[in-house]
């Protein structure tokens, strides 16, 4: 199972572009992606206000936006290089 944290707000239109960037990637079913909301936090608004959309990875790393698809595989394959992606 691959875990990823998408740091996101309403009404952002790069976090629904990041969103569905990263669902395009097929995983065979085995992405969870959790959207965090981080207008509902203010420690999370100071952190992530001016870099979101953030996509964070298991091992805690994060990519700031733009990330690319490509950016996306490499690390996916990186952290887990058993699994097959596809571009």
């Amino acid at each position: 199972m691959i875990k990823l944290t998408l740091y996101t707000t309403a009404g952002c239109h790069l976090c629904e572009q990041a969103e569905q960037l990263i669902r395009s990637i097929s995983l065979q079913d085995k992405l969870v992606l959790t959207l965090i909301e981080i207008g509902d936090d203010e420690s999370l608004a100071a952190q992530y206000g001016v870099h979101i959309p953030v996509v964070k990875f298991a091992d805690d790393t994060e990519l700031n936006w733009s990330f690319s698809r490509e950016d996306m595989v490499s690390k996916l394959a990186e952290l887990n290089p058993e699994q097959p992606y596809q571009i």
